[in-house]
């Protein structure tokens, strides 16, 4: 950490393949494939997202960038919780989630639970997942619901937020 003043955020590089989408939803797609990249292959990433891509533009008749976006959304959180030491004890307090952090759990949490499916290639699972996160199900959408449980049981706790 810089000891004098705040590190600006650095907004990612657009993608280059969709050139025709706004922009935030091809930086969006960016910070995506950089999530799914391991051991600096991002060619290798690229190849596993666009052939996703490719299986839902072919199973679902629709626009991937558009089922995509829908699968993040619908991923995303709005509510978590987190440990709040008072008096010896611990609480767990409800806190609502900031823009950039719901982001960066949605990505996170679709790609975690792709690659933990049991399809063939990395981007028959990533498609699969992304596609049943777009129709409101699938263990992404079951982990954001679990974490507004959560948050919902301990809404007791919230007058100790900070």
């Amino acid at each position: 950490m810089p000891r004098k003043g705040d590190v600006p955020k650095r907004k990612p590089i657009p993608d280059p393949m969709y050139t025709d989408a706004p922009l935030e939803v091809r930086r969006r797609l960016s910070k995506f494939i950089s999530g799914i990249m391991q051991d600096g292959k991002k060619s290798t990433a690229e190849k596993i997202v666009y052939g996703a891509f490719n299986l839902i533009a072919d199973k679902k008749k629709d626009d991937p960038l558009k089922v995509f976006e829908k699968a993040i959304a619908n991923v995303r959180p709005r509510l978590e919780v987190k440990s709040r030491r008072v008096g010896g004890s611990t609480y767990q307090v409800p806190v609502e989630v900031a823009a950039d952090r719901s982001l960066a759990l949605s990505m996170r949490w679709l790609i975690k639970f792709s690659r933990s499916r049991s399809e063939k290639t990395m981007g028959e699972r990533l498609a699969a997942e992304l596609m049943d996160a777009h129709d409101g199900h699938g263990r992404s959408v079951k982990k954001r619901e679990d974490t507004h449980k959560m948050a919902e049981a301990n809404k007791a706790f919230a007058h100790y937020r900070w």
